[in-house]
């Protein structure tokens, strides 16, 4: 699908709360915007297309990325995968010290990685505050109102739900503040964990209970189940088995949803909005060939050349996998060749010359012209095959952010907990089967693994690591150390806060423990 949806002005984070929103025009499907203008709350009561474009803002936000604000980029990525035991920074041994910093444990409040994540998500809720703020001004019906709420509740919801996984407890806003409180520390007082949890719990389980199916609105918007299955992973984190497993077993019963046949091609274009995608940053390109991605996206992660070189690469090379997930994978399992580009340094069978040769018939040559062994297939782009604009900052790749698949071991996981194992292994057997595998028997252990290979890559292993041990102290340690890597807990479950917006506050913000 292509999608144009609205951005707005970016604040520099939570000090700036306050924005105007600023409309631009690209690729054609949720709205047609004019290229340039102010939404008036004249404007919203008169026209009831005028909220739907401020809920469409929202969803805009999910594209901030690159080097700058980041939601779902490439600070996001160094935050999951890079700080996980699933992938290194990549690239040369010198580039980029401060993703060096989260890979290694030695991160501190001055990382700017840690300060993009902030800024980006900040003005992401600011942007759905705004929403919320104007669209009861709204002419549409309470049904659609309510929908529009929900899907930016949700967006909010989802937002929170990343903020206190990277750094405890955040300060929660719940509305536009009057110009004259934008730097009011008041509003920049860290609610605790807990309360951060009830306040993205209350937001998704609106959208729960106010959006449509998956069906019955326009594509790519969030959907009931989308909600269903992001607050069921939500109480999964909160040791709330019965309710994971209650809204993983809605979305399944639901049948809206099923497992794509074919793994790899979950992340191509093929694959865009395929029948286990829950919820997708969608991406596209228009007829005026202006992209609408998150930048750098694909472009980071993409190989890159190094030593004898020789070749034009496709990256930076950042984001490669461990030697260690490379040997997590069964034998048979179809979600290794799927989840990962190995450099050959000899010719496999059939092949002329050493290298690789992707799916699209793309050669990477042998490991003396790479700077790096492994990549990560799921964030390739294809140049030739896919749809692109000559532009590789700017690559349309789809972001797969929940899958029915997660929702399967969600499901299992909590069904285990539960001592349901007969609904465990139902839905571990799905996943596996799938992946070319035969059944096991459900145990802790299992279900872990495979979330682990199932869902590899695709920027989550940190967070799951971390709460993982909350559920088996003393797990995560040796995990970390087996790759020469010091974990200390106490510490680094989360990330510190940052200390530009610490100065922001003027001090209102406390440091979390440890740094």
């Amino acid at each position: 699908m292509k999608n144009n949806l609205l951005a707005a002005a970016r604040p520099a984070g939570v000090a700036a709360l306050t924005l105007s929103l600023a409309l631009f025009s690209g690729c054609k499907d949720f709205l047609e915007v004019a290229p340039q203008g102010q939404l008036s709350e004249d404007a919203i009561r008169a026209d009831p297309a005028a909220a739907q474009k401020l809920v469409d803002g929202v969803y805009n936000v999910l594209y901030l990325g690159g080097f700058g604000a980041d939601v779902s980029g490439l600070q996001n990525v160094i935050l999951t995968d890079i700080a996980s035991d699933d992938a290194d920074k990549g690239s040369t041994p010198t580039d980029y010290a401060d993703a060096g910093q989260i890979d290694n444990f030695t991160v501190t409040a001055a990382n700017s990685n840690i300060n993009n994540v902030w800024n980006g998500h900040f003005q992401a809720i600011a942007r759905a505050n705004q929403a919320l703020d104007k669209i009861p001004l709204s002419p549409a019906d309470a049904t659609t109102k309510n929908r529009q709420i929900g899907e930016v509740r949700f967006l909010r919801g989802y937002f929170y739900f990343n903020l206190v996984r990277y750094f405890g407890g955040v300060p929660l806003l719940n509305g536009v503040p009057a110009a004259a409180d934008a730097n009011n520390p008041a509003l920049q007082t860290r609610a605790s964990v807990a309360d951060t949890y009830t306040f993205l719990i209350n937001d998704l389980q609106f959208a729960v209970d106010n959006l449509p199916e998956k069906g019955a609105t326009t594509l790519g918007r969030i959907t009931k189940g989308a909600a269903q299955a992001m607050l069921a992973k939500v109480y999964l984190y909160q040791k709330n088995y019965q309710k994971a497993y209650d809204l993983s077993q809605a979305v399944i019963t639901g049948g809206k949803y099923q497992l794509y046949g074919t793994y790899a091609d979950i992340w191509r274009t093929v694959g865009n909005n395929n029948s286990e995608s829950i919820f997708e940053v969608q991406t596209g390109v228009n007829a005026a060939c202006n992209n609408s991605a998150i930048n750098l996206y694909s472009v980071s992660q993409g190989p890159r050349q190094g030593g004898r070189g020789g070749w034009s690469d496709l990256g930076f090379g950042f984001n490669t996998p461990t030697t260690d997930l490379a040997n997590a994978y069964e034998m048979g399992d179809v979600r290794r060749a799927g989840t990962i580009i190995f450099i050959n340094n000899t010719a496999p069978a059939g092949q002329r010359s050493a290298g690789t040769v992707l799916w699209d018939g793309f050669r990477i040559p042998s490991k003396d012209s790479v700077e790096n062994s492994r990549y990560s297939y799921k964030a390739y782009h294809s140049r030739t095959r896919e749809p692109n604009c000559g532009n590789n900052d700017y690559l349309p790749k789809n972001i797969r952010v929940m899958r029915y698949a997660e929702v399967l071991l969600i499901n299992a996981e909590a069904a285990f907990q539960l001592g349901n194992t007969s609904a465990a292994t139902t839905a571990l057997t799905a996943i596996r089967t799938r992946a070319g595998l035969g059944a096991v028997a459900p145990t802790l252990a299992r279900i872990w693994q495979e979330h682990r290979v199932e869902l590899a890559m695709e920027h989550d292993r940190f967070f799951d690591l971390v709460r993982q041990e909350s559920v088996q102290p003393g797990r995560i340690v040796p995990i970390f150390a087996a790759q020469g890597k010091t974990f200390t807990k106490g510490k680094n479950e989360i990330f510190p806060i940052p200390q530009a917006q610490i100065d922001l506050s003027g001090g209102a913000l406390s440091q979390n423990p440890g740094y």
